[in-house]
């Protein structure tokens, strides 16, 4: 468990269109061990804002995971992931691609774009609950993530 010792939340993203699943993720996170930053954006161009600071995010903290999902307004996921790991600010942010799709190919290109893994969401609401709270249980306690600013 990493982050016992440690004072300084820990900072998540969730880049998510949906008001109900940003609902869901958030009931989901709040039944922690961990104190956790939930920072929401919604849609790829916000999301690359709040990454490199600028406009109204430029105070925002740097995220230690970033909940992505691939099917956004002004700009998708997919070119979310792209920008993010060929930016050496930000390449080292784990993401999570969390996503309705359940295509093959949406898998391939999350995985060839680097994402750390791909998630399909349940339709169902207990599922989701589960899986969020999956994801929280994995990276926040057995995952290292990188040190803020690597």
């Amino acid at each position: 468990m990493q982050h016992t010792d440690s004072v300084r939340p820990i900072e998540i993203l969730l880049v998510e269109d949906n008001p109900a699943d940003v609902r869901l993720t958030q009931e989901a996170l709040k039944e922690q061990k961990f104190f956790t930053n939930l920072s929401v954006v919604g849609d790829g161009v916000e999301a690359m804002e709040f990454l490199r600071r600028e406009g109204q995010h430029a105070k925002a903290p740097r995220p230690d995971l970033i909940l992505l999902d691939l099917n956004l307004p002004r700009k998708d996921g997919r070119e979310v992931l792209r920008e993010v790991k060929s930016d050496p600010g930000l390449r080292t942010i784990p993401v999570v691609v969390l996503t309705i799709s359940k295509a093959e190919e949406d898998v391939i290109k999350a995985y060839a774009l680097q994402a750390n893994c791909f998630i399909s969401k349940p339709v169902d609401l207990s599922q989701f609950l589960h899986v969020v709270q999956s994801i929280k249980d994995f990276w926040l306690t057995i995952v290292r993530l990188p040190p803020s600013g690597a």
